[in-house]
C-alpha cells in the first residue's frame, strides 16, 4: 500500500476515462483526491498570477517595508506554512488516488511495460490524462543548439539606420520586450490564465474528436526537443479521406476548438496541432520553434501515418498561415495551400496595434525576433493556392470595417506579383487589380462584364482564380461545404 501511494504521489493527473458513462461525464476522484486537487490548483492559479504581477507586488511589498528583517522573517515563517500545507495536499490526493480502484487500473496501464507500442498506444488513449505524461509517439532527430554567443540577437538590427547611442538601447528594450509580454500579447494562446478559463471547452473539444471522430492523440517530439501535442481523425475509409489536411490554427486558436473539425466533417483525415507552449505543448512560439514543430507534424504524418506528401494539405488560419506557407515553402510537393483570414506581414497589422511612438521598437521586436512574412513565403512556392478573405474581419484590416485595407489583399498581390510576369510589367493590369480587390465577392459579381477590357476581364479572372470571400468574422469556422468545395476547385483544375 505504501508503494501505491508513493507510486500515487508522482503520477499524472487523470481528467476523463472515454467510454466510461456518458461523453461528458469526467474523472470522478474520491473525496480525499478531490480536495487535495483543489488545493493545489488554487495554489497553482495564486502562483500563475504573482509570478505575472510580480514586479508589482515587490514594488508593493519595498514600499510597505516588509524587507525588514522582523517582517521578512514572518514572511518565511508565512511561505514555509503555505509549503507544508500544499506538500500535505499532494499526500492527501495520493492516498485519495491510491483508494480509487479507476485510479490505480490507469496506473496500472500506464507503467505496464512497453513490449507493443501499437497495444500500448491503444491502453492509454482510452484515458484523457495530463500531457507531460504522456509518452513520445514520433521523435525528429535532436539537432544542435547554436550557443547564445552564434545566435546573438545584438548582432542584427532593423534599425541600421540609427546612430549607435539610440539603436543600442533600442534592442535591449526589444530584446527585454520579446522575453516578457510581446510574445503572449502576439500569442494569447501561451498564456497559462487563458488556458485555465479555456479548460472545459478545451476538455470538450477533445472528447468530442476522441468520441465522435475517433481521434488519436499522439505526442511528437521536435528536433529541439519540445513536445507537440497533436490529434488525428482518419477518414481514409471514405472517398475524400485518401487527402490529409494539416490545419495550424491562430494565435488563440487551439485544436480541441479549432479548425480541424472543417475538414473531418468534410470528409477528409486532418491532423491537428497546438503551437509551442499551447495547451499540451512546450516551449514558445518563435518562428524557429514554429518552424520546428510544422516539420515534425508533416514527417509524423509520412512516416507514421502513411500519407504522401503529395496527398497532403496545408491549412493555415490566422497567424498559423505563418507556419503553413513556410511549409508550403519547404515542402514543394504538398497538394496544395489555403490560407484563412491571413496577413502578408506582421509587422503593419503590429504598428497598427500600438502607439505610433513606439513603433521602432514594435519593428526591433518583429523583425529581429518574430518576422512572420507569410508573403515572402507564399511567394516560394508554386503549387495551388486559396486564399479565403473575411468580408467582416475585425483582426487583419488596418482600418476597422474596411475591407480594402484588409491585409489579405495584399497577400493576393505578393502572389500575383510572384506568379505573373505581367502583372509586374503592365501598369493597367496593376490599377485594374488594384481597384477590384478592394470590393467584395458580390460587389465584382454584380459588374457587367461586357463593357470591360481585355485588361480588366484579365484582373477580375486572377482575383477570382487565388481569393474568395467568407462572409463572416475572423473567428468564425469555415463551414465545411465552403472547404469541400475548394478542395473540388483544387482536384478539378489539376
Amino acid at each position: 500500500m505504501f508503494k501505491l501511494i508513493w507510486q500515487c504521489l508522482y503520477s499524472p493527473r487523470l481528467y476523463k476515462i472515454y467510454g466510461d458513462g456518458e461523453k461528458d461525464a469526467m474523472y470522478q476522484p474520491k473525496r480525499l483526491e478531490k480536495y487535495g486537487d483543489k488545493i493545489i490548483t488554487v495554489a497553482q492559479n495564486i502562483f500563475t498570477i504573482v509570478s505575472y504581477a510580480s514586479p508589482f507586488v515587490c514594488t508593493y511589498i519595498y514600499r510597505r517595508g516588509f524587507f525588514s528583517w522582523d517582517e521578512t522573517t514572518f514572511l518565511t515563517k508565512l511561505m514555509c506554512g503555505v509549503s507544508c500545507f500544499i506538500m500535505f495536499s499532494f499526500l492527501v490526493r495520493a492516498v485519495g488516488r491510491a483508494l480509487n480502484p479507476k485510479y490505480t487500473e490507469f496506473l496500472f496501464v500506464i507503467q505496464k511495460p512497453k513490449a507493443n507500442t501499437k497495444e500500448f498506444m491503444n491502453h492509454i488513449r482510452k484515458y484523457d490524462f495530463e500531457f507531460t505524461s504522456w509518452p513520445v509517439t514520433f521523435a525528429m532527430p535532436a539537432t544542435t543548439r547554436k550557443s547564445w554567443f552564434e545566435n546573438n540577437p545584438f548582432n542584427k538590427s532593423s534599425n541600421e539606420d540609427l546612430p549607435i547611442y539610440q539603436r543600442i538601447p533600442l534592442q535591449i528594450l526589444a530584446f527585454i520586450a520579446v522575453h516578457t509580454f510581446a510574445m503572449r500579447i502576439i500569442y494569447p494562446g501561451t498564456l497559462t490564465l487563458i488556458q485555465n478559463l479555456l479548460w472545459n471547452p478545451l476538455m470538450e473539444g477533445r472528447t468530442q474528436l476522441v468520441e465522435t471522430f475517433h481521434g488519436k492523440r499522439a505526442k511528437l517530439l521536435t528536433s529541439d526537443a519540445n513536445s507537440i501535442d497533436t490529434i488525428f481523425v482518419d477518414n481514409r475509409a471514405h472517398s475524400n479521406g485518401n487527402v490529409l489536411v494539416i490545419c495550424c490554427e491562430g494565435n488563440s486558436g487551439f485544436y480541441e476548438i479549432g479548425m480541424v473539425t472543417t475538414p473531418i466533417k468534410a470528409g477528409f483525415s486532418a491532423l491537428g496541432w497546438n503551437h509551442p507552449g499551447f495547451a499540451g505543448s512546450t516551449g514558445t512560439p518563435f518562428p524557429k520553434q514554429e518552424q520546428n514543430s510544422i516539420i515534425a507534424v508533416i514527417q509524423y504524418a509520412i512516416e507514421e501515418l502513411n500519407f504522401p506528401i503529395e496527398n497532403i494539405v496545408l491549412y493555415g488560419w490566422s497567424i498559423g498561415g505563418y507556419t503553413a506557407a513556410w511549409a508550403a515553402a519547404n515542402y514543394p510537393d504538398i497538394s496544395a495551400l489555403i490560407l484563412d483570414a491571413t496577413f502578408d506581414d506582421l509587422l503593419p497589422l503590429a504598428q497598427n496595434q500600438m502607439p505610433r511612438s513606439w513603433s521602432l521598437l514594435v519593428k526591433e521586436v518583429i523583425r529581429t525576433y518574430v518576422d512572420l512574412n507569410v508573403g515572402k513565403l507564399l511567394a516560394q512556392y508554386k503549387g495551388p493556392v486559396q486564399l479565403i478573405r473575411r468580408t467582416e474581419d475585425e483582426v487583419i484590416c488596418l482600418r476597422q470595417g474596411q475591407l480594402q485595407t484588409n491585409c489579405g489583399n495584399s497577400l493576393l498581390l505578393t502572389l500575383l506579383k510572384s506568379r505573373h510576369p505581367r502583372f509586374n510589367e503592365s501598369d493597367e493590369l496593376q490599377e485594374a487589380i488594384l481597384s477590384y480587390v478592394g470590393m467584395s465577392e458580390m460587389q465584382r459579381s454584380n459588374i457587367n462584364k461586357d463593357t470591360l477590357t481585355e485588361v480588366n476581364r484579365q484582373a477580375l479572372q486572377l482575383i477570382i482564380k487565388y481569393m474568395r470571400d467568407f462572409q463572416s468574422n475572423h473567428c468564425a469556422p469555415l463551414p465545411e461545404n465552403t472547404f469541400a468545395d475548394i478542395m473540388k476547385y483544387f482536384y478539378l483544375k489539376n
